[in-house]
Order: structure tokens, then C-alpha cells, then sequence
């Protein structure tokens, strides 16, 4: 049996991770040619081409797409492995955290989070995932470093921390009939044109229901998949939509979006920070960890969750505020 070479799987991790000879290269710190040497010794091990050309760029075999994620697994196991229990120095990290977020909570604490990073750890960088690995194993296989947000699809061992809570609002740009006087009747609200933020196109939600129980309905004329995406219609049209209050209305604001009380009652949101056990007592992550505690903290205001709940024990939520309204 020939010996083992862990630098290869590394090399493997970066290759699958990057998709690119020149992208892997770089984040090993070293050459081109040298990566691709690498890659060749790669296919010979394997019996698989791993990589294959598809017009300018690379595109992964059906053996290298089965491999990656317990490739990925392997190399995080290694690295907390041989990550010191100390205290971490920020400065002296280097290291890529990969965080899974909603694009609300990214572009409300997605630029103070960024920005922290590079005054304290210049040599931290940062990948930020959409929500599209929901329900999957990315967290157990190493793919996803930190989730934020609604967390309530987990695994059983996954360590979970309640970060704060939010209610919503209704929104509509500037001058909007439900933006000018008095906080909207539930009538009137259910009259208007609504806009849904939903990823994966789901119909009725909760601001439904509560409709319903006073007899009223109301009109989704269209639906997007993105908080963004939606502001931007909302700023341009006669639709109303909703957003998380406090953590939600700061992009709103920016583009001149205007928020209005609304007349039902909504369960509020839990939002929550979780990880994998096997990151718990490492430093770097604790120091993230406490980062985002910080980021969230400062923009939603101090939340007593945490004192109320373990981190082990926080209250499951069903509510799908972030992606449903």
C-alpha cells in the first residue's frame, strides 16, 4: 500500500471547493504548474479525471461531486484537530469562514460583519452561502462553518444560540396610501396588492391565517425569492410587502422605503446563530462566534434570549418570516 499524502486531500479540498486550478493555486499560496502537477498525481490516484474542461472553466465529475463533501468533512476534522485551545489572537488568524445566511440578515449585518473582520483579522476571509443548502448535511460535512438566521431544520447534535428576536412590519415606498396617516385597518391592508418574498414559491402563510380569522383575504399579485429583489419592486410599484422590524428596515430606509405598523398580530421570529459540535472549543470559531453575537446585538439591540434559553435548548421555530411573506 503506498503512503499516505495528506497534502493531496487539502489539494483535493481546494480543487473541488475552488473548481479552478489557478483559483486552488491561490488559496494554497502556491503556483499554477504546481497545482496542476497536483492535479494529474490526483487523477492517477483516484482512476478519475476529477476535473474536466466545459468552454473556459472546469466543471467536477460525478466522482469528484460524490467525494466533495466528505472531503471537505476530513479536511475541517484535520484542521480543528491541530488548532490550539487557546485564546485566539484575531490578527494571527488565518483562516475562511464559510456562513450560511438569509439576504435580510446579510444586508443588514453583512458590511458591519465584513468590515470588523478586516480591522481585527485581516487574514480572515469571509464566503457568505445563501439559504439553498437548507436541510442538508452541510453543516455535519463541514461545507458550512456558522449558520445565522432561522434555525429550525437542524440536526440533533448541531449547538444552537438564540441571538434575538424580531416582529414584522409593513412596507411600501414613500407616499403609499398605507404609509401616510394613521396606521392601516386590517381592511384596508387586506385590500391592497401584496408582494410575497418566498425562495421556493410556497403560498399561503401565517399573515394569511390571521386574515382569515377576521374574515379577510388578501391579494399576492406576484412573488420573488430574494429581500432585495423585492425592495426594489416594492420601491417602484403599488405593491406592500413585509419585513423583519429593526433588522429588516435599514436596506428598506436606504432606498427610500417607508414602514407602517400592521394591523394583525404575528408570532415573532427567533433568529439564531448554530454550528457543529466539533467547532465548539475552537478559537477561531468562538471568535466568530462572538463576532456575530456582537454584529446582531448592536443591530437588533440587546436581546435577553440567551439567558433565558441554554444554547442547547433554544425553542424551535416554525415561523417562515425570512422566506414566506
Amino acid at each position: 500500500m503506498p503512503d499516505l499524502d495528506l497534502n493531496l486531500l487539502v489539494a483535493l479540498d481546494a480543487l473541488l471547493e475552488e473548481g479552478s486550478v489557478t483559483g486552488a493555486a491561490e488559496r494554497l499560496h502556491t503556483s499554477a504548474p504546481a497545482m496542476s502537477r497536483t492535479l494529474g498525481r490526483l487523477r492517477r490516484v483516484l482512476g478519475d479525471p476529477l476535473l474536466v474542461r466545459a468552454g473556459r472553466g472546469l466543471v467536477p465529475t460525478p466522482r469528484a461531486v460524490e467525494l466533495r463533501a466528505e472531503v471537505r468533512a476530513l479536511v475541517s476534522r484535520g484542521q480543528a484537530l491541530l488548532v490550539p485551545r487557546a485564546a485566539a489572537e484575531p490578527a494571527e488568524l488565518n483562516r475562511r469562514f464559510t456562513l450560511q445566511t438569509g439576504d435580510v440578515l446579510l444586508t443588514t449585518i453583512g458590511a458591519t460583519l465584513v468590515e470588523t473582520v478586516r480591522s481585527q483579522a485581516p487574514a480572515v476571509t469571509l464566503r457568505f452561502l445563501g439559504d439553498h443548502l437548507e436541510g442538508t448535511s452541510a453543516m455535519r460535512d463541514g461545507v458550512i462553518d456558522l449558520e445565522v438566521g432561522v434555525t429550525d431544520h437542524l440536526d440533533p447534535e448541531t449547538r444552537t444560540e438564540p441571538l434575538t428576536t424580531t416582529g414584522l412590519v409593513g412596507i411600501a415606498r414613500t407616499g403609499h396610501p398605507l404609509t401616510n396617516g394613521a396606521p392601516p385597518t386590517a381592511e384596508q391592508f387586506a385590500a391592497a396588492d401584496h408582494l410575497a418574498v418566498s425562495r421556493h414559491g410556497r403560498g399561503p402563510g401565517p399573515v394569511d391565517q390571521r386574515l382569515a380569522d377576521l374574515g379577510l383575504s388578501r391579494r399576492v399579485v406576484a412573488s420573488v425569492p430574494s429581500y432585495p429583489a423585492a425592495l426594489f419592486l416594492l420601491r417602484d410599484s403599488e405593491l406592500v410587502g413585509l419585513a423583519p422590524a429593526r433588522l429588516g428596515t435599514p436596506a428598506a430606509e436606504a432606498l427610500g422605503l417607508s414602514t407602517f405598523p400592521l394591523p394583525v398580530n404575528l408570532p415573532e421570529v427567533v433568529l439564531s446563530m448554530a454550528w457543529h459540535p466539533r467547532n465548539d472549543q475552537d478559537a477561531g470559531h468562538r471568535w466568530l462566534r462572538e463576532l456575530v453575537r456582537g454584529v446582531v446585538a448592536a443591530r437588533a439591540g440587546k436581546s435577553a434570549l440567551s439567558a433565558l434559553f441554554p444554547a442547547e435548548s433554544l425553542p424551535a421555530s416554525n415561523h417562515p418570516v425570512l422566506s414566506a411573506y
